[in-house]
């Protein structure tokens, strides 16, 4: 009965009394957990007491609240309030002010000053100061030092309580509502009120359509600049987050402005209106124009540094102090006997060529030798310099000249396991903490004289002009990746806009190695490569078979594959479930509960848990990591093993926690960190990206069609070592390989490496984009050489109703 008493309420469900005490409190998101003492319900609840639940501040035991919200029944804690909104009840009659101020929290004030202030400002008064600072102004003869004093207890003790109610008022839910004010804090009410366009580029989960409800509260609507400009910047945002392109064609992003714009309110907006907004944002340096190109300042300034700083590296192959190919030639047999291999000609011609060039490219699919080659030039690279390989002969003051790095943390590893010297992430390498933001100069320097970086598809845009111009004057770089993989996570398409400019010394690898060993994985991979359908897709082989089923059958036949890898003697670690969607019973959400009841279950009522969200964990869970935390050496897509969990009490910070080991790297989350982890029994292709594993499952259901392309079915397969089991329809699989279509991101990076796109006279360096070289950006003759309907023959005059 009590879980849905709030469908029988004529009004919403309330309790208001004093707290007892707060029984926990998350100083980063505000989730609390209070007893209160019950003055007033309307609840069909006679206890006195009751536990409530919610995001609030953190709560004053001698002040009074009213939470609204619904009764739940807590699997684990019992009956309990969850609270939606929450208001520290204040005086709302003239004579309950007037005590309210003049009382001891406001020293200074007397009851005659608080008379003044009522009978200027009325009832509201504390609300109209609380929410407009300046309305003190218009009390007569109060003191500068008295205003003040008002300002700084209310804000104290009800400036946080009163903004965030405002934003509930507003239609923000309690959790987006802290993420607002955390970042605004007391300004919050005034920065809205003049913009509320800017949560858009300031808080993460807001889009313009969210924005543009509360503009329109506000009265912002119809061709207000500060509205067309918002739904600007949000296209390109999102053409960048989204779709990976690092440009708007400008015809494109006026037709879409126009559209969004128009969608979200009943009104129709000039294209010259639109126009004019562009050519502001690139005054303001908000936004960058090239030609009929428009980007956002860190993606064009990323672009232009990185052609230059490649062309720089290249123009520097003729100056590179060359070695005899004869001498190299040597080295290479004297690693040959070391390692125990015999290289091809394209592999020896691969070594001599990075050891010749100040940048190069190898690439090549799988089991083509590129680790095996990585392995040889660091060898020797080392006896051609004469450096030792011992990292015990290097120190601070003379660091170690060879610099190996990937985007990942898993990636990182299989470098460093391959050569046998120390790899690093590339956010680590350039010394960053993951909270950079890509408008801000973020420029390092790296120590080295060699840097090798693997995984190349792998890293986007703003990370690879973060890299290069981190880069020492006289350093080598090789650039190590397979371009069939997906692309990056973020704009750009930085290997493959290399591979095709044809201006970066390259050698490809297309030999097969691993496949005289007997690998049709690897096999299969070329295949598809090569966009050959596997004559043998469902035939059992040593390492590969294909068990036919659909979406539904999909949890069954997994669950029974993991139990047999099991019982073989893999662990689950060993063995890597991997799905391109969330949703659905063939998805990665449903996939993960099914495994994690299988292979880690809740054993008693004993058994130590943490929930959060949706998700349980519980000790010996293996999880993922979604965000770079370099602080803590821990990186997007790494997995570990949760190997602790400590109630609030048995902590001394009074906070649950939880403890993931990572490859012995223990880190601690609180359970407001835990938005950084998921479960990773089961995990998206493009998590995987950068590893390798024993065994991969690999569902493939019509389900997934939508996401089903040549090049993520490709990655998947490849991050099976040695066994990889299909699991799902052979044709769905035959039609995904087909899908070949034109994924192409919009860059110019091709045209700038070959020249035939010429980038503005704009030093590498420059990140001030607000004030100098405005006149290299977007310009009012540039944007009127547009034609608004260019591109627009198919758009019919009712889609503009």
């Amino acid at each position: 009965m009590t879980e849905n008493l709030s469908l029988f309420a004529e009004e919403p469900l309330f309790v208001v009394g004093r707290p007892v005490v707060s029984i926990f409190h998350n100083k980063e998101n505000l989730f609390s957990i209070i007893k209160l003492k019950i003055q007033e319900t309307n609840l069909d609840y006679k206890e006195k007491e009751i536990i409530v639940a919610g995001y609030f501040p953190q709560v004053d035991t001698e002040a009074m609240y009213r939470f609204q919200g619904n009764l739940k029944q807590h699997p684990k804690y019992g009956l309990q309030f969850q609270a939606t909104s929450f208001e520290k009840e204040i005086p709302a009659t003239e004579v309950g002010v007037i005590q309210y101020l003049s009382s001891d929290l406001f020293p200074g004030i007397g009851k005659r000053t608080a008379e003044l202030i009522v009978e200027k400002l009325g009832p509201n008064a504390i609300k109209k100061i609380i929410e407009e600072p300046d309305a003190l102004d218009n009390v007569p003869r109060l003191k500068d030092d008295k205003k003040e004093t008002l300002r700084e207890v209310l804000k104290a003790n009800l400036g946080m309580d009163r903004i965030l109610i405002k934003l509930g008022e507003w239609g923000f839910g309690p959790q987006i509502a802290v993420r607002i004010y955390q970042k605004y804090e007391g300004k919050t009410l005034q920065i809205l009120q003049e913009n509320p366009y800017r949560l858009i580029e300031d808080v993460s989960g807001i889009g313009f359509n969210r924005a543009d409800d509360l503009g329109e509260q506000l009265e912002i609507t119809g061709d207000n600049p500060g509205r067309i400009k918002a739904a600007i910047l949000h296209l390109l945002n999102q053409m960048a987050l989204s779709e990976g392109h690092v440009y708007m064609e400008a015809q494109d992003l006026i037709v879409e402005a126009k559209d969004l714009l128009e969608k979200s309110q009943p009104v129709t907006i000039s294209i010259e209106a639109i126009s004019n907004s562009i050519i502001d944002l690139g005054k303001n340096g908000k936004i960058c124009g090239e030609a009929q190109r428009l980007y956002m300042p860190s993606l064009y300034y990323s672009e232009v540094g990185i052609a230059e700083k490649l062309v720089e590296l290249i123009g520097r192959n003729e100056e590179q102090s060359a070695f005899p190919s004869s001498e190299i030639r040597k080295w290479i047999g004297d690693a040959e006997e070391r390692f125990n291999v015999v290289y091809a000609e394209p592999q020896v011609n691969a070594i001599v060529t990075a050891i010749n060039s100040a940048a190069m490219i190898l690439t090549g699919g799988p089991g083509t030798g590129k680790t095996t080659v990585v392995r040889g030039i660091v060898d020797v690279y080392a006896e051609l310099h004469g450096l030792s390989l011992d990292m015990k002969e290097y120190d601070k003051d003379t660091p170690f000249p060879i610099v190996l790095a990937a985007p990942t943390g898993r990636a990182a590893k299989r470098l460093s396991e391959s050569t046998g010297l120390p790899a690093q992430t590339i956010h680590r390498l350039l010394g960053f903490t993951g909270q950079e933001d890509p408008e801000e100069d973020t420029e390092r320097d790296i120590v080295g004289k060699l840097i090798i970086i693997d995984e190349m598809s792998m890293v986007d845009t703003w990370l690879a002009y973060q890299l290069l111009r981190a880069l020492p004057e006289d350093c080598q770089i090789i650039f190590v990746g397979d371009q069939d993989q997906l692309p990056p996570v973020g704009p750009g398409q930085v290997l493959k806009d290399m591979l095709d400019s044809h201006v970066v010394p390259t050698v490809e690898l297309g030999q097969v190695y691993r496949q005289a060993s007997g690998s049709s994985i690897v096999e299969m991979a070329h295949q598809l490569k090569h966009n050959i359908i596997p004559p043998d897709l469902t035939a059992k082989t040593a390492d590969r078979s294909f068990i036919k089923s659909n979406a539904a059958q999909i949890p069954t036949v997994v669950s029974q594959i993991i139990q047999s890898a099991l019982k073989k003697g893999f662990t689950i670690y060993d063995v890597q479930v991997l799905a391109p969607m969330y949703r659905g019973d063939a998805g990665i959400d449903n996939l993960n509960r099914m495994i994690q009841e299988l292979v880690n279950p809740k054993k008693s009522i004993k058994t130590k848990e943490m929930a959060f969200g949706d998700t349980t964990y519980r000790i010996g869970d293996k999880v993922l990591q979604l965000v770079n935390q370099p602080q803590s050496n821990v990186f997007n897509g790494d997995m570990g093993e949760v190997i602790a969990i400590f109630r609030a009490k048995e902590t001394t910070d009074n906070v649950d926690q939880l403890i993931v080991s990572f490859d012995g790297n223990e880190v601690t989350y609180s359970r407001g960190d835990l938005s950084q982890l998921t479960l990773a029994y089961c995990c998206s292709i493009h998590k995987s990206q950068g590893s390798e594993f024993p065994m991969v499952i690999m569902p493939v259901v019509r389900s997934y069609y939508k996401m089903l392309r040549k090049n993520l079915l490709y990655t998947g397969l490849t991050r099976a070592k040695d066994f990889l089991i299909l699991c799902g329809e052979p044709d769905t699989f035959v039609r995904g390989i087909q899908n070949i279509a034109d994924v192409s991101r919009r860059t110019t990076l091709v045209g700038r490496l070959t020249g035939e796109v010429e980038s503005e006279e704009v030093p590498a360096e420059e990140t001030d984009y607000s004030t100098d070289n405005s006149e290299k950006r977007l310009t009012t003759e540039n944007i009127t050489t547009i034609d608004p309907m260019i591109g627009m023959d198919s758009v019919t005059p009712q889609q503009f109703l």
